[in-house]
């Protein structure tokens, strides 16, 4: 079947994703594993991290802003790669630019809805992204019946950020949030940057009850890139820029990703 191309047969052009920091690069990761031929550019809003932390204005403004840098830059489709932004800001955002936007949380809810064996879920995420209820609104869509609690967890961002992921206080943080979590079918890390943490997370619940909805996320960014016409057939460059430390950024990108070089440094 062929799709028809609405943007000019230029798909050598740029996917944009972002987050406040590094949790962005595990979606980055997967998707650059599924779809090797294509153009990237990654934003770490570093200097406004962490953004769980931040008004709904707030989080506009910011995205906004980087949206306006992926316009500059071309890009063909933005990844946001960030569940707060995507519970806060998709819906006053989504229809002001022309590339496509593809957000976290809305992408993925229909697959969580329909786990298999899953009747109670756990979401684990910001403060912000709690607040919102995004999660459990958006996969009452698609499963009324499915049992949602949602929990915040306001350091783990700054945990992964910071490097302290296995200092006794940080350790200390992470099993105060795992108290309330009782016995759920599955457990949702709602931020890019709680994978960083499973090594941690799993010294007190199963690493199997874990999910990373990133993996979903990278199968419905290709599958809607396919069927509208928009992959690359080769690659050419990745990009990253930070708003701030980017020596910082480089050292805790490690984890999921490796970085040949220091992100550029840049001002919106």
């Amino acid at each position: 079947m062929e799709y028809k191309n609405t943007y000019n047969n230029i798909n050598n052009r740029p996917i944009g994703f972002f987050d406040s920091g590094v949790g962005g690069l595990t979606v980055f990761d997967k998707v650059r594993k599924f779809l090797p031929n294509e153009n990237t550019i990654y934003f770490g809003d570093t200097k406004n991290m962490p953004y769980g932390e931040k008004t709904q204005d707030e989080l506009i403004g910011f995205a906004d802003k980087i949206f306006k840098f992926f316009e500059k830059q071309n890009a063909k489709a933005v990844v946001m790669a960030c569940n707060t932004t995507s519970a806060v800001t998709y819906e006053a955002l989504k229809d002001k630019y022309k590339f496509r936007i593809y957000p976290i949380i809305q992408s993925v809810a229909s697959i969580l809805a329909n786990l298999e064996n899953v009747k109670n879920l756990c979401i684990i995420a910001t403060p912000a992204t709690i607040k919102s209820r995004a999660y459990s609104k958006e996969i009452s869509k698609y499963n009324s019946d499915m049992n949602v609690k949602e929990i915040s967890a306001p350091n783990w961002v700054r945990i992964v950020e910071e490097h302290r992921i296995n200092q006794p206080q940080s350790i200390e943080q992470i099993k105060e949030v795992l108290a309330d979590v009782g016995n759920p079918d599955g457990i949702v890390l709602a931020c890019t940057h709680y994978p960083y943490l499973l090594d941690v997370l799993e010294r007190f619940i199963p690493r199997e009850k874990f999910i990373d909805p990133a993996l979903y996320f990278a199968q419905n960014i290709k599958d809607d890139l396919a069927k509208n016409g928009l992959l690359n057939d080769k690659f050419e460059y990745e990009k990253f820029f930070v708003t701030s430390e980017p020596e910082n950024f480089k050292i805790a990108s490690q984890l999921f990703y490796k970085l040949e070089n220091l992100p550029e440094l840049i001002e919106l």
